[in-house]
């Protein structure tokens, strides 16, 4: 592998950034960091951003007495900013407003269409305006969409250009099993083929009612279907790049699972048609409650990543997250378990551990003889982390005890009893081994935690060791 190409979805401008964003993109820059470490920062490519066409949209915008794209010039910021506030590194962050992809988004349709896979027809059926989806009547519960009960969904009859998805779902079929494409986790691997195979229909990819969207090229009264637009920001992305060949196809592409039809089928046929090769890896995770309920509104039980960041620091907020449950799977979320977690293995784990070396250090008059080894990640930690197994990777960096490791190093500092070795060539030699243990793990922790990372590296990679104010503070 010479290159790393990496997405998260983008998202909707209709509502600020909240705990369920913050989830797939920390996911994301967590793989983005150690892929940088393993390949180097010029060889690998992380992009998120954010969907700002569509009715969902226009609707929030007319809420706030604004135009659509003021709106979205309003909101797209704050995505930044809570990214910056997490510490997440993308590499560039796309708007589909951008005049560059639309010209690019326009471009790509008039190629596919001229390839004769698109035509007029009339779409007649149910539209879900808050998933900008399209509904069989066996998608839904009781009259409505399930994810969005509360609003009625609306039926609709319009003329519209059609994807001739149900030719294209036969060769999408073929490359899963030939695994050209692979989906991840394997149930949701199951869940797509079983749909491939009981049959699909072509799908709609214009909207004649919805006037904030990007212009059929060959039918300016008509847009671009939403989401056709939006999966096609992970193409026009790369075409800014000047080395843009090198990067395609993308290598992992992220996302909660009730998108992940869009992403494993219906992407999938946009580049079949348009002949370009096809993205590596689709992952989609689960959905979390918050204390056992739906995160909602009404409920009042949205979480910020800025409440998280304000209550449990940047690391701190970045480890709960990423230790909440294994990524994709269904999770619930707990600001009183995260606070346990805090205390237990930041504070009084990592934090109390550091803490406790570099004070032996410190009063024993130990002068560290700084290595110059060359440091790597744990084989077992890595391979856990290239397997999205995030929760199993910081797991073995606390609980391991072969050799390596918070629990080990605890067991050995309790066991030998170093405040009481009055041999100082043993002292030393025992207190350089621990050093050297709380480097490596710094190391392995950089992807996850890279603040407490370099503070580590820094207390640490010193002659004369000296204690700091503690990396993690109790919070009671």
């Amino acid at each position: 592998m010479k290159k790393f190409y990496l997405t998260t979805p983008i998202y909707y401008v209709n509502n600020v950034p909240h705990v369920g964003h913050a989830y797939t993109t920390l996911a994301a820059d967590v793989i983005a960091r150690y892929y940088r470490f393993k390949l180097g920062k010029e060889n690998v490519f992380f992009i998120t951003g954010t969907d700002e066409h569509g009715a969902n949209v226009a609707q929030a915008a007319a809420k706030h007495d604004k135009s659509p794209k003021e709106y979205a010039d309003i909101v797209a910021p704050r995505f930044m900013e809570a990214w910056k506030l997490l510490n997440i590194r993308y590499d560039f962050f796309h708007r589909t407003t951008d005049p560059r992809h639309e010209k690019i988004v326009q471009e790509v349709l008039s190629k596919i269409y001229k390839k004769g896979y698109i035509y007029e027809g009339i779409y007649e059926g149910w539209y879900c305006i808050g998933c900008e989806k399209f509904l069989n009547i066996t998608d839904l519960v009781d009259g409505k969409c399930p994810l969005h009960p509360t609003r009625e969904p609306v039926f609709q009859k319009e003329k519209n250009y059609f994807l001739k998805l149900k030719e294209l779902s036969k060769i999408i079929l073929k490359k899963i099993k030939e695994k050209e494409y692979v989906i991840l986790p394997l149930k949701r691997h199951n869940e797509i083929v079983n749909r491939l195979k009981q049959g699909v229909d072509d799908i709609s990819i214009s909207r004649a009612g919805v006037s904030w969207g990007i212009p059929v090229p060959w039918d300016p009264n008509q847009t671009i279907y939403v989401w056709i637009d939006a999966l096609l920001f992970y193409y026009t992305s790369i075409k800014f790049l000047s080395n843009h060949n090198r990067f395609w196809p993308p290598d992992l592409q992220l996302m909660a699972k009730d998108i992940l039809w869009f992403h494993s089928v219906i992407w999938q046929a946009i580049l079949i048609a348009l002949n370009e090769k096809l993205p590596k890896t689709i992952f989609a995770h689960g959905f979390f409650t918050i204390d056992g309920q739906k995160m909602s509104k009404s409920l009042g039980n949205i979480i910020s990543p800025e409440q998280l960041v304000n209550k449990y620091g940047v690391d701190g907020a970045r480890y709960l997250l990423l230790t909440a449950y294994e990524f994709g799977n269904d999770g619930d979320l707990s600001l009183s378990k995260f606070t346990s977690s805090y205390n237990a293995d930041l504070a009084n784990g990592l934090g109390n551990l550091v803490s406790r070396v570099a004070k032996l250090c410190e009063t024993s008059g130990f002068v560290h003889e700084i290595s110059r080894r060359s440091r790597k990640f744990n084989k077992t930690l890595a391979t856990s982390l290239e397997k999205f197994n995030f929760d199993k990777a910081l797991g073995y960096i606390w609980k391991s005890d072969i050799n390596w490791g918070l629990k080990w190093l605890d067991q050995e500092i309790n066991e030998n009893k170093p405040w009481q070795i009055t041999d100082k060539k043993l002292l030393y030699l025992k207190l350089n081994l621990y050093v050297e243990n709380i480097l490596d793990i710094a190391y392995n922790l950089q992807p996850f935690l890279p603040q407490t990372a370099e503070k580590i590296f820094k207390q640490f990679e010193e002659h004369n060791i000296k204690s700091q104010p503690p990396l993690f503070p109790r919070i009671s």
